[in-house]
């Protein structure tokens, strides 16, 4: 799981991987050192500790993907909290013991996620403000998530195993709602990897929710079993939502589906890495 943490409203793009998180040290060299090219920096810093025999720090650095500015990943230098106290350690900065701080707090928050989900959804919201997404959309976009994980959860206890069949169903969905597979939305968006729903407007969302929900609701009533039976269910639901948004259309002349997105948030959040350069 890759996701952003903010330190001083600077992003650190994370990694949980084998039961702990792992951070971008570029990413900490740039926020403790306030350097315009944190790859040179951590490039000279790596020489610095092999210099002073810290080679089991380097030795156990590890290269993990983590999505860049233009919606890819890339692979980059990751430390986990143990390396990284060490690593600040040769970091001259102010903000060395703040950040400290900020690590103990990551990890305890962790734990408390594991413990109760919701915790990680309000972690969510709280991104995605800061980020500046409007209010009414995030309220929108939390229970859309809310809405998705009951689909996925209907659709597991009905016999769907295979990821490839998650994304049929949704498919299916989405052409009956929009007219258009996710895939093909996302190129009307003009995205890439980016996550299509973070860049959908409060009226994509709706119909959207409208459509899971929809077909959460006929599967429970019909029964559905296996593929073939949820994939009629999955386009039913979708159905509904799209009659509910041409019917929309046809009264205010405009379309719901658009080119509109929020990548000016993510530009204007956090600029782009030398080492993101494809």
């Amino acid at each position: 799981m890759s996701e952003i943490a903010l330190f001083e409203q600077k992003e650190i793009r994370r990694v949980w991987q084998d039961e702990k998180w792992y951070f971008s040290v570029v990413d900490v060299c740039e926020a403790l050192s306030s350097t315009e090219n944190p790859r040179r920096y951590w490039s000279d810093l790596k020489r610095k500790l092999r210099a002073e025999g810290a080679a089991e720090l380097y030795e156990k650095i590890v290269q993990l993907k983590v999505k860049a500015a233009d919606g890819k990943y890339y692979k980059t230098d990751c430390a986990d909290t143990e390396q990284l106290l060490r690593i600040i350690q040769s970091i001259p900065s102010p903000k060395a013991e703040p950040f400290k701080r900020w690590l103990a707090a990551i990890g305890a928050e962790r734990i408390r996620e594991i413990a109760d989900p919701e915790i990680a959804a309000l972690r969510a919201q709280d991104l995605y403000r800061k980020k500046g997404y409007p209010d009414d959309w995030i309220a929108l976009r939390a229970r859309g998530v809310a809405t998705r994980a009951e689909l996925t959860n209907e659709w597991k206890n009905r016999g769907i195993e295979k990821s490839s069949d998650y994304a049929i169903l949704t498919a299916e969905i989405s052409k009956a709602a929009f007219g258009m597979t996710p895939a093909e939305y996302k190129r009307l968006k003009g995205l890439k990897s980016e996550n299509l729903r973070d860049h959908m407007s409060t009226l994509e969302l709706l119909f959207t929710e409208l459509s899971e929900a929809a077909t959460t609701e006929i599967a429970r009533n019909d029964d559905a079993q296996g593929m073939a039976e949820n994939a009629d269910a999955a386009r039913r639901g979708g159905k509904i939502a799209g009659d509910a948004r041409e019917n929309l259309e046809r009264q205010t002349g405009r379309s719901v589906s658009t080119s509109d997105n929020y990548k000016h948030l993510s530009s204007r959040t956090r600029k782009k890495l030398p080492e993101e350069e494809s």
